[in-house]
C-alpha cells in the first residue's frame, strides 16, 4: 500500500490498525493520495522566499487534494445533559474525504511550530473516540528533505551567485529583519562568505528543530499522542525539491 510513494523516498507510517482500515474502506482515497503526492514538486525560490504566510508549495497540494474531494470540515461535538447543553467543542480540519459512511481527516505541516502536532493528535484522537472520523493523516517534512535543506539552500546561492541581501531581494526574498541582519553579517565577520553563511542561518532560522518535521512527528506518536486513533503518517522526500 502507497508502495510507489515509498519507491520514490517518501516515509510512511501506519499506526493504529490503519492499514487495514485503509486498505479495506478506503482504496479509492489511497490511490487519490498516491497520485497527488507523487506530483508534488517545491522550487529551490519557493523555499528561499518562504516567509509569512502559507507556502506556494502548500496552497498547491492543498488545491489538488480539494479538487479530489479532500474538503476542509469542520465538527462540532455537544454534550446535553436533560436537554441542557453542558458543552460544545468545535475542531477544524483542513482535509476531510468522506466516502460512504466514513471519514478520513489529513492535515498538512509543512512548516509549523511543532505543538501544532500535538494539536491535530488530539484532534484525531477525540474526532475518532467520538466516531466522527475513522482515521487521521499527516503530511510533514521527511526525514531526507529535512537534511536536505541546507545543502540545497547552499546549492541555489553558488549556482546565483548570491553575495548580499540585495541579492537576495532579485529572488522574491524577504528582507531581514534586523536580528537576521546581524546574525548573518556576524557570521560574515567570522571568515565565512555570504552564501554559506546565509544560507545555514535561513534554514535553522526557517526550517529548525522546533518546527513541524518527520522525528518531531514521530517523536509524539512513539509516546502515545493521539493513540489510540488509527493513524497514516507521510514525510515528503528530498526530491520534492526542484532546481
Amino acid at each position: 500500500m502507497l508502495k510507489s510513494l515509498q519507491e520514490l523516498g517518501f516515509e510512511i507510517e501506519f499506526h493504529s490498525h490503519a492499514r487495514a482500515i485503509l486498505s479495506q474502506d478506503f482504496p479509492e482515497a489511497l490511490t487519490e493520495l498516491n497520485e497527488i503526492l507523487k506530483a508534488v514538486s517545491i522550487p529551490i525560490g519557493e523555499i528561499v522566499k518562504s516567509g509569512g504566510g502559507e507556502a506556494a508549495g502548500t496552497q498547491r497540494l492543498r488545491k489538488a487534494l480539494t479538487s479530489k474531494g479532500w474538503k476542509k470540515g469542520s465538527f462540532e461535538i455537544k454534550k446535553i445533559v436533560n436537554g441542557v447543553e453542558r458543552e460544545s467543542i468545535s475542531h477544524e480540519i483542513d482535509h476531510v474525504r468522506r466516502i460512504e459512511a466514513w471519514t478520513l481527516a489529513l492535515e498538512i505541516e509543512w512548516n509549523n511550530k511543532d505543538p501544532f502536532f500535538d494539536r491535530d493528535l488530539e484532534n484525531f484522537k477525540r474526532l475518532h473516540s467520538e466516531g466522527a472520523i475513522s482515521a487521521g493523516i499527516i503530511v510533514t517534512r521527511g526525514t531526507t528533505l529535512q537534511a536536505a535543506l541546507k545543502p540545497s539552500v547552499l546549492r541555489f546561492a553558488n549556482e546565483n551567485k548570491i553575495k548580499s541581501f540585495v541579492d537576495l531581494a532579485q529572488y522574491g526574498a524577504k528582507p531581514p529583519t534586523d536580528r537576521q541582519r546581524r546574525e548573518v553579517e556576524g557570521r560574515v565577520a567570522r571568515g565565512n562568505n555570504f552564501q554559506k553563511s546565509w544560507s545555514s542561518f535561513f534554514v535553522s532560522d526557517k526550517f529548525g528543530e522546533a518546527t513541524t518535521h518527520w522525528r518531531k512527528l514521530q517523536d509524539r506518536v512513539h509516546r502515545g499522542v493521539g493513540n489510540p486513533c488509527p493513524l497514516l503518517l507521510i514525510g515528503l522526500p528530498a526530491k520534492v525539491i526542484a532546481f
